[in-house]
């Protein structure tokens, strides 16, 4: 029987960013089902304790910029670490990728999120535009009407219970992978997840 894993993702994070393609490349090799949960943040923190990054401490917003320049050159992906659009809403892409994971399976709102990360982190795009998210669509081969079925309500109640799922598993930060229970956060923990899968 295959492991599911909950992925809980925010779409404009850095950490998911740089944890996309190996996450995919061993929940390929486990031969795991992946559900995929664009969350919303705003909704976590207040009961998690978080902070948006604008509120955190000037040291660990300091150290956050040292952490990610590390971590990519170690990972050898590239990234803009003060991107153009950056703080940005993630929440339209966020439902882009809860309708494109509906209608055209997990493969691709899997490929759409790694656009979306990429279209942040790399391209300098701006992903709170809706003409950006359509020519994401466009660059990953999906269905040009998913943009029009992202605004509709049943997309922002999907979206909202993702969110209110992570609130009940824990989830307190992105990325994170759930398996039997076990939350696993952020892309520094991916070996242990890897461990889980081949356990």
């Amino acid at each position: 029987m295959s492991l599911s894993i909950d992925y809980y993702l925010g779409a404009q994070s850095p950490w998911t960013y740089l944890g996309h393609q190996r996450f995919t490349d061993m929940a390929r090799e486990a031969n795991a089902v992946v559900r995929v949960l664009p969350t919303d943040y705003g909704k976590v923190f207040p009961v998690s304790g978080g902070l948006p990054l604008g509120q955190r401490a000037p040291q660990r917003q300091a150290y956050r910029l040292v952490d990610l320049r590390r971590t990519a050159d170690y990972l050898k992906l590239p990234i803009n670490i003060q991107p153009t659009f950056f703080p940005v809403n993630g929440d339209a892409a966020s439902r882009l990728t809860i309708v494109v994971n509906q209608h055209d399976g997990t493969d691709a709102a899997m490929k759409l999120c790694d656009a979306v990360f990429k279209a942040v982190w790399v391209q300098q795009r701006n992903i709170a535009d809706e003409a950006v998210l359509a020519e994401l669509l466009t660059e990953c081969g999906l269905d040009a009407a998913r943009m029009e079925q992202s605004r509709q309500p049943a997309a922002q109640a999907q979206y909202q219970a993702n969110s209110e799922a992570a609130i009940q598993a824990g989830v307190f930060g992105a990325p994170s992978f759930v398996v039997d229970g076990e939350i696993f956060w952020g892309q520094d923990r991916l070996d242990f997840l890897q461990r889980k899968l081949r356990g």
